[in-house]
């Protein structure tokens, strides 16, 4: 019997195993691919993926292999100066590809111990009381406590425990690829810079290793959307767009996207959960895909691990639902509203050039940026000081960063006043005694993922807030 089964292993699959790994959980990662994608699909972290990266000890390795960027907005096509009010320590984001991503996790995977068991596709799936049993195509049946489904968009699992995936069809579809272009940097970006005066779904991207990526228009919605285009119908494609395919040749990969929206109507059932692509699908418009799914692993990992080790409060497992649905359910939105924006016709011209002028106001900047970073995002936890719910940015401490003091993945209670205690949580629960750092609130609990739970400074009140997170007091 494992722990923990996670279905997928790209970059949510990974990242939920190196976050149950470091609470000791046994899991397996299935992956149906034989080996790692070299498709690019994603190609950045925004800057709460980055938090995330620090909080766990991976910056540095993502800033080695990866260029910073700081574009505020981001919306639409709308591209504004950073704004100077966003409340992160880490104001950038990074240019990192997904096979990169994907490569790094995966070996912070396997150093933490994580099984990756490659060719591996599952077609059957069931769970009572104690388990899940998983049927592969080969035969082999797994037993495991938990099941996690990061199976992507076309998620095998989602499908096997019966979950709804309603929401709304795609109307428009793009064309978009990785291949090398014969025409010289100059024209091509002359070229680009002309035809997107009209038509903001079209253009080039260079990649690391000479080779392009190329977003086209296609010419209307396919009825197999799992079925990549031709590299004639590309080329076709970008001429009828562009005027000229700039010679393109030698496609790495070539596939299609639709505008359409829909998300899991839960995200658990029983002892199988959903995570990434497998729990809503969405344009990749403001490029947030790959950095959800790894947040939704950041804010599951430390809950499905307390569930394993027996110490997790009644309904932890179940705040995964409830704190991570509305957040996919408001990416859905603003993606439907930034195809809106993409669009040719005068009216979403209009409304274009409106967005464009509201965004030069900081505050409007501010909040589009914090929502397409995810660094606005504020969990429901009920009634309180304005930091609860929220993520604490990476605050300056007398013994270093906030940051640096969370690679274990366990809770924090940062206290300013040194009268504070979390005996009978220690096994759970770092207490730091720090009154010189940037933190303005007598102290502030923490949870593993960064949200503050608690701001105070009376050790009744935060008594009767620990064992909503962190279940009983040992002993």
């Amino acid at each position: 019997m494992m722990d923990v089964i996670v279905v997928g292993g790209g970059p949510t699959g990974l990242m939920l195993a190196c976050e149950l790994r470091l609470h000791d959980v046994n899991v397996v990662v299935l992956e149906k691919l034989t080996e790692p994608t070299k498709e690019t699909r994603g190609r950045g972290l925004h800057a709460r993926s980055v938090e995330v990266m620090d909080q766990r000890g991976l910056l540095d390795r993502f800033l080695a292999v990866s260029d910073t960027f700081q574009v505020g907005g981001l919306f639409g096509g709308i591209v504004k100066p950073w704004p100077d009010r966003l409340d992160t320590a880490h104001p950038y984001g990074l240019s990192t590809l997904q096979p990169a991503t994907e490569r790094l996790l995966r070996e912070r995977a396997l150093e933490l111990g994580t099984e990756i068991r490659r060719g591996c596709e599952v077609v059957g799936l069931s769970q009572d009381d104690d388990g899940v049993t998983v049927g592969l195509a080969d035969g082999t049946r797994l037993r495991s406590r938990y099941l996690v489904g990061c199976d992507g968009g076309r998620s095998v699992v989602r499908r096997l425990i019966g979950v709804g995936f309603p929401g709304v069809p795609a109307t428009v579809e793009t064309l978009l690829g990785d291949m090398e272009l014969a025409e010289d940097p100059a024209t091509v970006e002359a070229v680009v810079a002309e035809v997107r005066k009209t038509q903001l779904r079209f253009g080039t991207i260079a990649n690391d290793d000479g080779t392009y990526r190329v977003v086209v228009p296609a010419a209307g919605v396919s009825e197999e959307r799992a079925t990549a285009p031709t590299f004639d119908e590309f080329k076709q494609q970008m001429r009828a767009v562009a005027g000229t395919d700039f010679g393109v040749h030698s496609p790495r990969w070539l596939s299609r996207f639709g505008d359409a929206t829909r998300q899991a109507e839960r995200y658990r059932v029983g002892r199988v959960l959903l995570a990434g692509d497998a729990a809503h699908i969405h344009p990749p418009t403001g490029g947030q895909g790959l950095n959800l799914g790894v947040q939704d692993a950041f804010n599951l990992g430390w809950k499905l691990a307390a569930e394993v080790d027996g110490w997790a409060p009644e309904g932890l497992l179940d705040s995964y639902h409830a704190e991570r649905h509305p957040v996919g359910a408001a990416v859905l939105d603003n993606t439907r509203a930034q195809i809106t924006l993409l669009g040719t016709d005068p009216g979403a011209i209009a409304l274009r050039e409106l967005f464009s002028k509201l965004m030069d106001f900081e505050e409007v900047n501010a909040y589009v940026t914090g929502m397409i970073t995810a660094v606005g995002v504020r969990y429901d936890f009920g009634e309180g000081h304005e930091l609860l719910g929220r993520r604490l940015r990476d605050v300056k401490l007398r013994q270093g960063r906030l940051y640096e003091l969370m690679h274990g993945g366990r809770g924090l209670l940062l206290d300013r006043t040194g009268r504070l205690s979390v005996a009978g949580w220690a096994d759970r629960v770092d207490h730091v005694v720090d009154a010189d750092g940037e933190l303005d609130v007598p102290a502030a609990l923490l949870r593993p993922d960064g949200h503050v739970a608690w701001v105070g400074e009376d050790q009744q009140d935060l008594l009767g807030r620990l064992p909503k997170w962190f279940g009983a007091a040992a002993g």
